[in-house]
């Protein structure tokens, strides 16, 4: 099944898709260093049965109608400064939007369906207007905005289309939803919005997957010293939180879910690069980086939960809450390697740059197990045929 990836970033996304059986035929990125991680894994890419073919450059300089109805699958993550806490909450007005540009590519294409990921920002009260129009586009969009429209007008003209749709024209049916990767089995607690639309002639349903990992089953499975166990961690050592015991208190019985997968899950048999630096050279990316510290609202993600949501930052990644919080309360910087981990890449999969190009790179990417869930479900909405298994 052929796909296409816009902002293609480090690759999660499209690694994920990958390993679910979409084949790219055209895997677009801007940013140099992003195009050098992706270009350097390129072995790691065949494995999944194909490779990508890459294009440097800015999609909208780029025109896709070569690709009307060969592609099934459009998906990508429009660059979200304008949406993030940490950015400068611009929306429309920031010309780093890119949302105009992924209904263009949906428009010239016309997939069966398309995917699209961005920050949980995007849903807060004061952008509701400018997500309505995101959504509306993405609806219909044949239905571009004129000249001298502004996107208000543009929106209310969508309005009143979307209740008087009588037309045969190209539609979706649009579906939205934060989704926090830790509940889907990925070591880090990252809330993020998803958006997928469905063709309306295929007359089929998309349902988000449901929930499979939860923190009362992680609990549950420290109570039941399962957890501890099997990380060999010593009796003193297995410490919950107050806030974490007196939630686990109110647990009666087993939960259904599976537990949520921790850090130390993550970043078992990789070697402290702090304490045996020989034995990290063996591994990618697995350099320790001096100079974390804590400080106000950044005191690390704990050991024995997943982490907190990798960073990127606007300018470069200053430390925050991209460092390990170890038992003891010490705290150093997660190496390029082990946020990989977070992010469910394989260790064989490279992520070139500095530290703090690395950090963005990965601070801006899609689980790569999440990923692989949505697709697979996606791939058996729109193909009818059994699931593939997820990929360790």
């Amino acid at each position: 099944m052929k796909s296409i990836e816009l902002f293609a970033g480090a690759g999660g996304l499209a690694l994920g898709f990958s390993h679910a059986g979409f084949s790219p035929v055209a895997v677009v990125e801007i940013n140099r260093d992003c195009l050098d991680t992706l270009s350097a894994n390129r072995s790691t890419r065949q494995r999944c049965g194909h490779d990508w073919p890459l294009i440097q450059g800015d999609v909208r300089e780029t025109n896709f109608s070569e690709h009307e109805g060969r592609v099934t699958l459009v998906t990508g993550g429009p660059p979200c400064q304008p949406f993030s806490i940490g950015g400068k909450h611009r929306a429309s007005d920031d010309c780093r939007d890119m949302f105009p540009q992924a209904v263009r590519v949906v428009k010239e294409t016309a997939p069966k369906a398309f995917l699209f990921e961005n920050v949980k920002g995007l849903t807060r009260a004061n952008f509701s207007d400018y997500f309505d129009y995101v959504k509306k586009q993405l609806s219909f969009p044949e239905v571009v905005r004129h000249t001298d429209e502004t996107w208000k007008e543009h929106l209310s003209r969508l309005r009143e289309l979307e209740s008087n749709w009588f037309s045969r024209g190209l539609s979706y049916q649009v579906h939205t939803a934060v989704l926090n990767a830790a509940n889907f089995g990925v070591p880090q607690k990252r809330e993020r919005v998803f958006i997928v639309g469905v063709r309306n002639d295929l007359n089929v349903q998309w349902e988000f997957p449901k929930e499979t990992h939860s923190y009362d089953g992680l609990l549950w499975n420290q109570l039941q010293a399962d957890y501890w166990d099997r990380h060999k961690v010593p009796l003193l050592q297995r410490l919950l939180t107050p806030r974490a015991a007196a939630r686990a208190d109110r647990i009666t019985a087993e939960p259904r879910q599976l537990p949520w997968v921790t850090v130390r899950d993550a970043l078992a048999g990789l070697p402290d690069p702090e304490k045996d630096s020989e034995a990290s050279m063996a591994f990618h990316n697995h350099e320790f980086q001096p100079g974390a510290r804590k400080y106000v609202g950044h005191t690390g993600s704990p050991f024995d939960e997943p982490a907190k949501t990798l960073k990127a930052g606007v300018h470069g990644v200053p430390g925050g809450e991209n460092m390990l919080l170890r038992s003891d309360g010490s705290v150093r910087y997660f190496t390029v390697r082990e946020s990989a981990r977070l992010q469910c890449f394989p260790d064989s999969y490279v992520i070139l740059g500095s530290w703090s190009e690395a950090m963005r790179q990965l601070g801006n990417a899609v689980p790569v197990r999440l990923a692989e869930i949505l697709a697979n479900q996606l791939r058996m909405l729109v193909d009818g045929k059994k699931m593939l298994v997820a990929a360790e």
